[in-house]
């Protein structure tokens, strides 16, 4: 008998020992997905406020109104020894929109690896929540089992957080965003323990109140938007409680009452901190202007399409943002066609833990949280007239619930093994709809075979990230340059008009390309020199790079920015060529002809060229 027992203790222990070899294996895929390729992409505009603003340096140290050199564009984005996280916390709150803590620890992350005087660098910066990316494997594993008791649907949750397109897509942007999900995991851990000790009737330890407390605060100091994740949580709270004591609220222990009462108002002490803060600031500073509304009739349907548009890429992708436009058919048919069986599949699934006592409860908390979060989103935008379905990472607010539900439909239905369709299986045919049957069909009667054919596709939609066929940048800078150097043969100006930092940080994009163009990096036996674009070839080394103009405007189209631009070219040399980038206002330039010819369409930026004699 203790021979057995030992026996049956060892084949637990191993369990237990492959299981974490396993969870491993996941964390290593994931971070080398979400490490490919992690500076590639240029930065855009946020980022570029996560640079900065982490530095302790500021945006108004650009100069307006007047040319100025590239290093001087750049300069706010060297790292300086002068400044310390108290600069960091007080810049960000009178210049951003966001909480201090994330980018107190990329202040901290950046000195770890970079001197001073030097350019931060993209890789490093990105660096960080690619890590906090791959931290949140384990996170949807722990999830998973203690929502559901299970590691099977621990594991396979931790699988789909591997390869998540979306996943992947947030951890390689310079946001705070991979740590605002690991936040959200743990406070759907608290919120799954919570509800578990009140359907069973037992008193919330002190502990886990102290804890759902701190993580929330935190949460908050990362990012406002968790505060969509904290109201949801109430609602599901309110809901299920209603739902278990609705017949018999005397049932309800007094000290649980207090104890979530304790946890609400700890956590809402710390949002109303954060909110004094923002609104005595100014939120927003203009910066969010782009998620309003537009007023148009597609407007009444945009949002549930937009909301739909992030679902997919949380689970797979396909290439379809690739130039080729039978690539984008072919992999949108796909996709299609991927999700008309895949959403019935964990229909299935969720219908069937549904059925077992020991699953309700957490199906119900995931449902209903996830559902609750949604509505915030529709309510917002429909109700404010904030639309904030357009950005996509603000679905970090229910991600990783997201991906635990997925998984919990994979892994109830692992182990079914159901009988094929023997007279649809026999048929032998080269017909399309008859081959989709058949795979549907196998796929349904086969639960391995449908995870490893979810997996497969979230593989797939995580490489097509990564080569940047899926989640471009919203602007891409090296294209611009490319254009440029390739028809510039005089000094170039690259001129635009500004609103707030999001201008600038448009224009330091152009800049660090220029610098990877003129500066390349080269082994140490590469003695040759690089060729360099028509407009840094000369002899003024003052000349070698295109200068910049930033021509403030409180409007669009405002005539002053007209002259202003007017009278800044006459006073330079000529020859000269105005490169007007993302201009709003009229462009009159004396003895300059506008170049007709059709330049290509570049994301983020819109230009036209100046030849001045």
């Amino acid at each position: 008998m203790l021979k057995v027992e030992s026996s049956k203790q060892w084949i637990n222990k191993l369990s237990q020992v492959n299981d974490w070899v396993l969870l491993g294996l996941w964390m290593v895929i994931g971070g080398v997905l979400r490490f490919t390729n992690l500076d590639a992409k240029p930065p855009w505009t946020d980022e570029f406020a996560t640079m900065v603003f982490s530095l302790g340096n500021d945006f108004r140290s650009v100069p307006l109104n007047q040319v100025i050199s590239l290093d001087t564009l750049l300069q706010p984005l060297r790292v300086s020894g002068d400044v310390g996280i108290g600069n960091v916390v007080s810049l960000l709150l009178q210049e951003d929109n966001h909480p201090p803590l994330y980018f107190v620890l990329v202040h901290l992350w950046v000195h770890l690896w970079q001197d001073v005087g030097e350019y931060v660098d993209v890789g490093v910066v990105r660096s960080l929540p690619a890590l906090l990316g791959i931290l949140s494997i384990p996170g949807v594993y722990f999830l998973g089992k203690i929502a559901f008791n299970s590691r099977l649907i621990g594991q396979i949750s931790a699988s789909l957080m591997a390869v998540s397109p979306f996943g992947i897509f947030l951890a390689q942007e310079a946001r705070h965003y991979t740590l605002s999900i690991l936040f959200v995991i743990a406070s759907l851990i608290c919120l799954i323990l919570t509800l578990r000790h009140l359907y069973q009737q037992s008193i919330i330890p002190l502990w886990l109140v102290f804890s759902w407390i701190l993580v929330n605060s935190l949460g908050l100091s990362v990012h406002y938007f968790f505060v969509l994740t904290l109201i949801s949580e109430v609602i599901t709270l309110a809901v299920l409680i209603y739902a278990k004591y609705r017949n018999n609220f005397s049932q309800l222990s007094k000290r649980n009452i207090i104890r979530i009462l304790a946890a609400i108002l700890g956590t809402s002490a710390t949002g109303l901190v954060w909110m004094l803060l923002a609104i005595s600031h100014g939120y927003g500073n203009n910066m969010i202007t782009w998620i309003h509304p537009l007023s148009h009739i597609l407007y009444a349907i945009s949002p549930p399409l937009q909301l739909l548009a992030v679902w997919v890429p949380m689970i797979s992708l396909l290439p379809v943002e690739s130039d080729s436009i039978p690539i984008v058919i072919l992999s949108g048919l796909i996709l299609l066609l991927f999700f008309i069986w895949l959403i019935p599949y964990s229909i299935r699934g969720i219908k069937k833990g549904l059925k077992l006592n020991e699953f309700r409860l957490p199906l119900l908390i995931l449902m209903t949280f996830i559902g609750g979060v949604i509505a915030l989103f529709l309510i917002i935008t429909y109700g404010v007239g904030v639309d904030l379905t357009r950005a996509a990472r603000y679905s970090f607010t229910y991600f990783p619930a997201v991906i635990v539900l997925v998984g919990f439909s994979l892994g109830i239905l692992w182990h079914e093994i159901k009988q094929e369709n023997e007279q649809l299986q026999a048929k032998e045919t080269i017909n399309p709809l008859i081959l989709l049957r058949k795979l549907y069909d196998k796929l349904n009667c086969n639960g391995k075979l449908a995870f490893y054919a979810v997996w497969l596709m979230g593989f797939l939609g995580a490489v097509t990230v990564l080569i940047n066929l899926g989640y471009q940048k919203y602007y891409r800078p090296e294209q611009l340059i490319s254009v440029i150097e390739e028809n510039s043969s005089q000094p170039v100006l690259i001129a635009t008009t500004h609103k707030s930092l999001v201008q600038v940080g448009e224009m330091m994009g152009i800049g660090l390309e220029l610098k990877k163009v003129s500066n390349p990096p080269k082994p140490p036996f590469l003695k040759v020199d690089t060729p360099k674009p028509p407009f840094l070839k000369g002899g003024n080394k003052e000349r070698e790079n295109p200068e910049f103009l930033f021509i403030h405007q409180t409007q669009d189209n405002d005539p002053q920015s007209t002259i202003k631009l007017q009278e800044t070219v006459n006073n330079m040399s000529k020859p000269l060529e105005v490169w007007a980038v993302n201009f709003n206002a009229e462009i009159e330039l004396n003895n300059c002809t506008l170049d007709t010819t059709k330049y290509p369409y570049i994301d983020g930026y819109g230009y036209k060229r100046y030849i001045c004699n």
